[in-house]
């Protein structure tokens, strides 16, 4: 069994039956999520889609205290890297084993400057395998024709978080032909009420996903999910 924890705007952690893995760890100054940094002492891998600070967000802080290895793209990597991280480099289309499981990049479009200006390499979404549940993280990304080629490719996809706020990602309408893209066997929306500037209804996305004949169901900061 494979228990996703959300904990608010796109950060999860991940849990298998003896790993642990943090996607998009953006908790402090986030008023939505429900733990700060802290409270991670063991983990084993962290996941970073792209260098905006609020996906990178207590990155560098948590994988220091907990010896987590990074993985993200290639100049990503090299950014945790200079501060003192362990890491492995990725880029879109490619991916790897690690003992927590398997991690590939995919496409998404967006931007990736990183918190100090950096230019960081291309925007990702991921697809995370673990205990042979496949889960796919689509990153910050508008809709695209190829999300299919995700499903046929890595499918058939357990789970998609996906962003649904609008204005820097998908809004809903977009979201819902995604969800239909993907074809997962649940959808769980993301992204949406950290700042004004994305303040939607999810319920509205939950009720069009499952009017379409699929399975979308939302969890709030704090609350988990399991693929069992």
């Amino acid at each position: 069994m494979v228990k996703m924890t959300f904990h608010g705007h796109s950060c999860w952690e991940i849990q298998g039956s003896s790993h642990r893995v943090l996607i998009d760890p953006f908790l402090t100054g986030n008023e939505l999520a429900d733990v700060g940094p802290g409270v991670f002492d063991k983990l084993d891998g962290i996941i970073i889609t792209h260098g905006h600070g609020d996906h990178i967000g207590d990155g560098v802080e948590i994988a220091k205290k907990t010896g987590a290895l990074v993985v993200s793209n290639f100049e990503i990597a090299n950014y945790f890297g200079e501060k003192g991280c362990t890491s492995h480099p990725l880029h879109i289309g490619g991916g790897a084993g690690f003992p927590f499981g398997h991690v590939k990049l995919t496409i998404a479009h967006h931007g990736s400057t990183g918190p100090g200006g950096e230019s960081l390499g291309s925007p990702a979404g991921v697809v995370l395998t673990i205990d042979g549940k496949k889960i796919y993280h689509a990153g910050d990304t508008g809709l695209f024709l190829d999300m299919k080629l995700i499903a046929e490719m890595n499918g058939p996809l357990d789970a998609a978080l996906l962003p649904i706020g609008d204005n820097f990602t998908m809004g809903i309408a977009d979201a819902v032909k995604a969800a239909e893209f993907v074809d997962a066997k649940v959808t769980i929306p993301m992204h949406y009420k950290t700042f004004p500037y994305i303040e939607v209804d999810p319920n509205e996305f939950i009720e069009k996903v499952n009017a379409g004949g699929r399975k979308a169901v939302l969890i709030g900061p704090g609350e988990s999910y399991e693929l069992a």
